[in-house]
């Protein structure tokens, strides 16, 4: 074996030992069934949740890369059952004989997955459309499913939080690639999902050719400045006419989340997705905000 591909294995088992760290432990209230959908006792997931007058659209989350259906919501979707909306979450991208850690198939193919979801949650809610939230890769991947899979017929709004909408060089770590032959065909092979992430690659390429958006979707991006895992962090913008870029620290200067912190358990984040959510309602999202 190469030297690097040594190399490259216990860098491997690194990474899935800090996800694993990271990641809060699903609890024994919930459980992903066959078809990759999150059964909870806690509200959300209830296929017979029908969507009231305040909230008329169903909320579907797109967890991130190495997350799941269950540990990456268990703050947010709580949050928004609470508030009145109808919650959904999915598994996408699994690798045969990897549990817990998703999101490491080919994006495209992930994409198709979302599309079978959303249309599961149209047809049990009753409603036209849905909005989607989504955590980094989540917050990302659905962009494909609106441009190339019909989705924009049937989602109303966007959010992404901390999306890697123009992928990410990992503070130049992905530059060094070049440097170990055979290491990206190594990446694509075993983890096609984090290798469509890198800034360049084709699917991304493919994915921007022709502008960031779709007309008819109403777009949201909540970024903060001490993300070290989508890198520079002005990339997860994006451009378009119905486009809002949100920087967290400009609500509240004192939040100091980075990658994890602000898709997992940040009630500022929350507060803006939720105003994302409902515009016409929205209020000022402050440091306060913390503590609603």
């Amino acid at each position: 074996m190469l030297p690097w591909k040594r190399a490259l294995r216990p860098l491997a088992a690194l990474l899935l030992a800090v996800a694993a760290a990271v990641v809060p432990a699903a609890t024994a209230t919930a459980t992903a069934d066959a078809s990759g959908t999150a059964a909870t006792s806690s509200g959300w997931n209830d296929y017979t949740c029908k969507p009231s007058a305040a909230h008329p659209r169903p909320v579907v989350l797109v967890h991130g890369t190495f997350g799941n259906s269950v540990d990456n919501w268990l703050g947010l979707a709580p949050y928004l059952t609470s508030r009145g909306y109808c919650v959904y979450s999915l598994d996408y991208g699994r690798l045969p004989g990897v549990p817990l850690f998703h999101g490491l198939g080919p994006i495209d193919k992930s994409a198709g997955q979302l599309s079978a979801f959303v249309d599961k949650v149209l047809a049990a809610t009753g409603a036209a459309e849905a909005d989607l939230v989504g955590h980094s890769q989540g917050g990302m991947m659905p962009r494909y499913y609106l441009k190339f899979l019909g989705g924009a017929a049937k989602v109303h709004s966007l959010v992404g939080i901390a999306p890697d909408n123009h992928g990410t060089d990992l503070n130049g770590l992905t530059n060094l690639l070049p440097y170990f032959p055979g290491a990206e065909d190594l990446l694509d092979a075993a983890t096609p999902g984090l290798a469509d992430q890198i800034a360049g690659s084709g699917f991304l390429t493919k994915l921007n050719a022709g502008g960031d958006t779709v007309p008819g979707v109403r777009y949201t991006v909540i970024a903060t400045k001490y993300d070290e895992v989508v890198t520079p962090w002005r990339t997860q913008y994006l451009s378009g006419s119905d486009v809002r870029n949100v920087l967290l620290q400009d609500l509240c200067p004192l939040d100091l989340s980075e990658h994890l912190a602000i898709g997992l358990f940040d009630r500022i984040a929350f507060h803006e997705v939720a105003n994302a959510l409902d515009p016409a309602h929205a209020t000022p999202t402050t440091c306060a905000s913390a503590l609603g």
